[in-house]
């Protein structure tokens, strides 16, 4: 999927314009723009630490959507207080009102609903209440993941079969290493030799490339340079998500 640039001047400081914010932006477009009688409910899905939460923000800011991140100890009752939460409506005593309630709020204003860590809602078979909620609304609704996501909502058929469009983060790249560069290490110039290095290292993280440009960051002030390469980095170590080995 061809995933639109996102226009830097719409960004908030501090945003990086990463692959996976255009796609997550893509992703709920095609959900509020598509056809009369065509599902609502998208998927944006991937490893962890690909950017997709910070990509949601981005998107729930830009399009007014409700966002919700869901937590391990979630209940079908807990989501639905954060969604009323989100809305500023007080919840009622049931879930079948607090359902209702919610329900109308989307139908009525058709903002769209973003659910970050989905797979918390599956691993608490409170699947059921996302779909309710669409099927009472029909408001878009986009759906954020780990990399197994769509195979783990095949349980529920009736669920997966109204997901529109299966979108899947990418792996961070050069591109993605050179915006985050711009926002984490604005005053040392980290070249693209290193970059190109720490996008290997970081195996597609987002996140990982994040702290090793930060990290780099430190060590070029204590060097007291202001730009940065590969040779001047030489033998240090990068950031890969593996703890360090013990010292023999």
């Amino acid at each position: 999927m061809n995933s639109p640039l996102v226009n830097p001047a719409t960004l908030a400081p501090g945003i990086a314009q990463i692959g996976n914010l255009a796609l997550a932006q893509e992703a709920l477009a095609r959900a509020m723009s598509r056809h009369q009688g065509l599902p609502g409910l998208v998927a944006f899905y991937g490893p962890s630490g690909w950017g997709k939460s910070m990509s949601a923000n981005f998107v729930a800011n830009r399009t007014r959507a409700r966002y919700v991140q869901a937590k391990s100890v979630w209940t079908k009752k807990s989501f639905l207080k954060a969604v009323l939460f989100e809305m500023g409506i007080k919840p009622a005593a049931t879930i079948p009102e607090m359902l209702d309630q919610a329900a109308e709020e989307l139908a009525t204003s058709q903002r769209p609903l973003i659910v970050d860590e989905m797979d918390h809602l599956v691993d608490k078979n409170a699947v059921e209440v996302v779909r309710d909620l669409y099927e009472a609304s029909h408001a878009p609704i986009l759906l954020i993941g780990e990399e197994q996501l769509p195979n783990n909502l095949k349980k529920w058929e009736r669920f997966h079969g109204r997901v529109l469009a299966w979108v899947q983060a990418q792996p961070a790249n050069l591109h993605d290493a050179q915006a985050l560069r711009a926002v984490y290490s604005r005053d040392v110039q980290i070249a693209d030799d290193l970059l190109t290095t720490i996008v290997r290292e970081s195996h597609g993280s987002v996140r990982r490339v994040a702290v090793n440009l930060d990290n780099i960051r430190s060590v070029a002030l204590e060097l007291g340079v202001e730009q940065i390469d590969l040779a001047t980095w030489g033998k240090r170590p990068l950031y890969t998500g593996e703890a360090p080995k013990r010292r023999v």
